[in-house]
């Protein structure tokens, strides 16, 4: 198992002043399901609200479908969860020829606990050339037990 304990990055941090991507203008968004009080933009747009959760239970897909190709060097990803103990698995995946066909960065299972961990914050560098798809794939419980997916926060640079 690899494993990697990073320092929390603070407010005054070079790395936060990164230029993330504006996915408002740049990219058109699907996704298999939306709560009306947690829209996909309250995850994908700065300062929109609480995050993104479903609005059914169970396997939830999210795509960002750019208009022009892009290159990315860095996605961030946060869960929350305070509430309920579950296991979650994403995958997250590019494509380069409209979605014909995917690539994966990473694929990731984690542990929530309201009593220990209660959010996962990931930030990949990445070096992707040609992007013209990412795609977030979310089983909220691996047991299949009844949970909705829920995503804080996509960020792209």
């Amino acid at each position: 198992m690899r494993k990697q304990i990073v320092a929390k990055v603070s407010q005054d941090s070079p790395s936060e002043t990164l230029e993330w991507l504006d996915l408002d203008s740049l990219a058109e968004v699907e996704l298999t399901s939306e709560d009306v009080n947690y829209p996909i933009e309250s995850a994908l747009l700065p300062g929109e609200g609480l995050g993104w959760r479903a609005a059914s239970p169970g396997k939830q897909d999210i795509r960002l479908l750019f208009l022009k190709p892009q290159s990315l060097g860095r996605i961030q990803l946060s869960f929350v969860e305070p509430v309920a103990v579950r296991t979650q698995e994403y995958v997250l995946r590019w494509s380069s020829d409209g979605g014909r066909s995917f690539h994966e960065i990473v694929r990731q299972q984690w542990n929530f606990s309201p009593e220990g961990s209660t959010s996962e914050i990931e930030d990949l560098h990445v070096a992707l050339v040609g992007v013209t798809v990412i795609e977030l794939s979310i089983v909220p419980e691996i047991s299949g037990s009844t949970a909705f997916a829920s995503l804080a926060q996509l960020r792209l640079a």
